[in-house]
């Protein structure tokens, strides 16, 4: 399936491939501490133009490494979910992340962008499973999983570092056979 073909619309939202012309609006998204204290150390903040554009070039040159989109709603960029396939013994493994502009948060929005996504990667890919690692002090983020059908397999005590602070983190999966029956 080729990358730039790939557009999924919805009555409330469409996931699309990032596009150049995205940069500026993803710099001013996520140059937002409070999104960036959510993520792993390699989402940068502050977040630039220079950085947004490198994302944006990283999503259309990762060909077999990961898919991620641009959430857009009413024709304005509001976030980016991604998965990120996995190799050796986890091939059949997918990693999503996800975020979205604060404007939009509790709005309902993201369990169901989530939900769009598992439908895409578990229709067009061989994988078993999808998993996302939500700091656990993230409820938010844990509770847009828990929506859309994720389970919490695990609490993994102090496995995060960071702003310097020791944390707990999770696992949430949802496998397909399960995301499956739950369309029924």
């Amino acid at each position: 399936m080729k990358r730039g073909n790939i557009r999924i619309v919805t009555d409330e939202f469409t996931l699309r491939p990032w596009e150049d012309e995205d940069a500026e609006r993803l710099a001013v998204i996520a140059n937002n501490k409070k999104i960036a204290d959510n993520l792993r150390d390699g989402f940068p903040y502050p977040y630039s133009i220079s950085d947004a554009r490198k994302f944006i070039y990283l999503t259309k040159h990762s060909e077999g490494i990961s898919r991620a989109f641009a959430i857009v709603i009413d024709n304005v960029v509001a976030g980016s979910i991604a998965a990120y396939f996995k190799k050796n013994v986890h091939q059949k493994n997918a990693e999503l992340g996800y975020y979205l502009a604060e404007e939009y948060w509790g709005k309902g929005i993201m369990p169901k962008v989530v939900r769009c996504m598992m439908k895409y990667l578990f229709g067009n890919f061989d994988l078993i499973r999808v998993y996302a690692q939500p700091f656990a002090r993230n409820t938010a983020s844990r509770r847009v999983l828990e929506k859309a059908g994720f389970r919490l397999e695990a609490v993994l005590k102090s496995n995060i570092i960071k702003n310097n602070v020791v944390q707990d983190g999770c696992i949430y999966a949802i496998l397909k056979d399960e995301f499956e029956n739950d369309l029924k």
